[in-house]
């Protein structure tokens, strides 16, 4: 006999009880899990969360005519949003252990999202054991073709795949049609790119992320809401006056070479980026100070690291630029060292100031509590 109480989970990570069959998560029990299982079957009966969630409810009934003390739910995270999700998931764990009291987990999934799934699990709980459920097909053109158009359909990968495509090729014959057939080209390249990079270093995450603070501070009436909104509008005049340096620069005639566009664009974007640094750093400071001043010395070095970067970033391409020999640029190859050197300087003198006001506050506030643990004893 199993000593312990045994959890029966199923983990429902895109929400799909949630987005299809309206079903508020945890599920827990015989009966709840029943209810959103059927309901989920009817709204969509090809969801593969359905067979995991009936072979759960299965599990949970074998362990119970055993005489195992066992109980069975399902837990979803965000259909849309994973991080979301997958803190929901943690927190909603953390709900059904404490109200069941159970010492063990067997993880029911549907094998698509155990990499992501299981470690989360064990954070809360230990796995002993993890059931994969595969719904036997046959496997043909006619349901390979099927499967596509199903993946298609989902929001999530129509948002991912047919969105920047649709979008590349509007640009497309947009420029086209203006008599740019090269800058056509360009703009398309670049569009895909541009959205490749966003999502292979993550971009996207970090966006969810700054919209998700800016959510929050909104709701709790903060001052970084204010900077937040100030920072998204100057990033995007930053994106746009780097776009239209690098097309400025452009040649049909010469290429430039890769490198030389990207830093053009930054040598056209860099002013208004550094400027957004500074103001969303501010806001972050400011809330910080008044909020949890504890956490101060943490964020107090932001606008000083975003200077040092953004000089020593608009140094190196105005380097690099003008070694590359891009015509008709304002500065000259001995002005451009000069600027590089002099970016150089100032910007390391920045993060070393960073630095100290970073540790002369941290020295402060560890002072301060020194005295309050002494006037409390």
């Amino acid at each position: 006999m199993v000593q312990g109480k045994t959890l029966v989970l199923s983990v429902d990570r895109d929400d799909d009880i949630g987005y299809k069959a309206h079903i508020e998560s945890p599920c827990l029990g015989r009966t709840a899990c029943l209810k959103a299982a059927n309901t989920l079957a009817l709204a969509d009966p090809e969801d593969s969360d359905v067979n995991a969630i009936f072979q759960a409810v299965k599990i949970f009934d074998d362990l119970t005519s055993k005489g195992e003390d066992a109980e069975v739910a399902v837990i979803a995270g965000n259909h849309l949003h994973m991080i979301e999700g997958d803190r929901k998931i943690a927190a909603a764990l953390a709900d059904v252990v404490s109200a069941t009291g159970v010492t063990q987990c067997i993880l029911v999934t549907d094998g698509a999202e155990d990499e992501f799934v299981i470690p989360i699990i064990q954070s809360r709980l230990p796995v002993s054991s993890i059931r994969r459920v595969i719904v036997n097909q046959m496997p043909n053109l006619e349901g390979t073709y099927y499967i596509l158009k199903k993946l298609l359909d989902d929001p999530k990968i129509s948002r991912i795949v047919l969105v920047p495509l649709g979008l590349a090729m509007l640009l497309y014959a947009t420029a086209y049609l203006l008599g740019y057939p090269g800058t056509a080209t360009i703009i398309v390249v670049g569009v895909i790119g541009s959205y490749l990079l966003y999502k292979g270093f993550g971009i996207d995450e970090i966006v969810h992320g700054i919209l998700g603070a800016l959510r929050t501070s909104l709701s709790r009436g903060r001052f970084s809401f204010v900077t937040y909104s100030t920072t998204i509008l100057l990033v995007l005049v930053g994106f746009v006056m780097g776009f239209g340096t690098m097309l400025k620069y452009y040649s049909e005639k010469e290429s430039l070479g890769l490198l030389t566009y990207l830093m053009t664009f930054i040598y056209g974007a860099i002013e208004w980026l550094i400027i957004a640094g500074i103001v969303v750093s501010v806001g972050i400071i400011i809330d910080v100070y008044l909020n949890e001043r504890e956490q101060l010395s943490k964020v107090v070095v932001f606008p000083f690291f975003v200077i040092a970067l953004g000089l020593i970033l608009y140094g190196g391409s105005v380097y690099l630029i003008t070694v590359n020999g891009v015509p008709d640029f304002p500065l000259t190859q001995t002005q451009a060292g000069e600027y590089i050197i002099y970016s150089l300087i100032v910007g390391l003198l920045s993060a070393v100031i960073g630095v100290i006001v970073q540790f002369t506050i941290t020295k402060k506030l560890a002072e301060q509590r020194h005295q309050e643990i002494i006037e409390v004893l």
